[in-house]
């Protein structure tokens, strides 16, 4: 089967649900409204009609930066007072972060890239998990219910930010050698190189950070769009339907609600899987045989 071009595979969402929320109001008789792309451009709320323009998505994120910073400051705040007063029971606070800085260091960091290349890249690697959970969470916390992560733009940011630093890593390790060794790999006879090479090409350069891009914000676009089709249903039905349609009211909000359980469980498993992919991109460029 052919697939869609990406032009087009917003315009398909945006029929279904546009025939979803028509045959829904046909049946009842009533307005409901369901989820729509127009969700993820909502109207500025500060700078209107200026290049600092920020609407409620961008406020989302500036909240998650700031509390990651000052989370993380606390944290760096409370083990430096804690060492200095040779205090090694850490408060809940600390053992939390312990145990997620821990988690980032020891089973991605170090597991790709072994110890002294892990504590390197460290620093990048622990930002985007962190980055990347921060914005994915928001969209199941009352008064947010959007990810910030749900437009691609932050995404194009990660992807960015990821492709320098593989790139960063094989020249800084082989030198210009790392570009010769990942388009023209060892071992492949010359004349095939005028299809490996192209494809090397792609594969390395082009697909490794458009494909980071794409998964998260698909994720999490798909995820928006059906938690609000189940509590904007949910609503419908309690609210605004009439006789047996209002038992539908529960099913919608039992499904709604193991969905957003299920949705915390894609938070976590996209940062992982994101920054994962970053270590191994790194991995890579810092392998031998570049």
């Amino acid at each position: 089967m052919q697939r869609l071009a990406p032009k087009q595979e917003p315009k398909l969402l945006t029929n279904v649900l546009n025939l979803l929320t028509a045959a829904s109001s046909e049946a009842s008789g009533d307005g409901f409204v369901g989820p729509s792309l127009e969700d993820f451009y909502p109207d500025d709320v500060l700078f209107q009609g200026t290049f600092f323009a920020i609407n409620r998505i961008m406020l989302i994120r500036l909240f998650v930066l700031v509390a990651l910073v000052v989370v993380f400051w606390i944290l760096s705040t409370r083990f430096k007072s804690a060492i200095a007063a040779q205090r090694y029971v850490p408060t809940k606070f600390q053992l939390l972060g312990e145990i997620a800085l821990g988690f980032v260091r020891n089973n991605i960091a170090h597991d790709q890239l072994g110890k002294k290349d892990g504590d390197r890249f460290l620093p990048l690697i622990t930002t985007i998990f962190f980055t990347v959970f921060g914005m994915n969470i928001t969209g199941i916390i009352p008064g947010f219910n959007i990810a910030g992560s749900s437009l691609i733009g932050l995404s194009i940011v990660l992807a960015l930010a990821v492709y320098v630093t593989f790139i960063y890593a094989g020249i800084k390790r082989h030198g210009m050698g790392f570009f010769k060794n990942s388009l023209f790999p060892s071992g492949v006879p010359k004349p095939l190189y005028i299809l490996v090479t192209p494809i090397e090409f792609l594969s390395n350069f082009i697909l490794r950070p458009a494909t980071l891009a794409l998964r998260l914000t698909m994720n999490m676009l798909a995820g928006h769009l059906l938690l609000v089709l189940c509590f904007s249903a949910t609503w419908f039905f309690f609210f605004q339907s009439e006789g047996l349609w209002k038992a539908f009211g529960l099913g919608t909000f039992l499904f709604g609600f193991v969905f957003t359980l299920f949705e915390i469980l894609v938070a976590f498993l996209q940062a992982y899987v994101f920054t994962l992919l970053t270590t191994v991109y790194i991995q890579l460029s810092l392998a031998d045989e570049h």
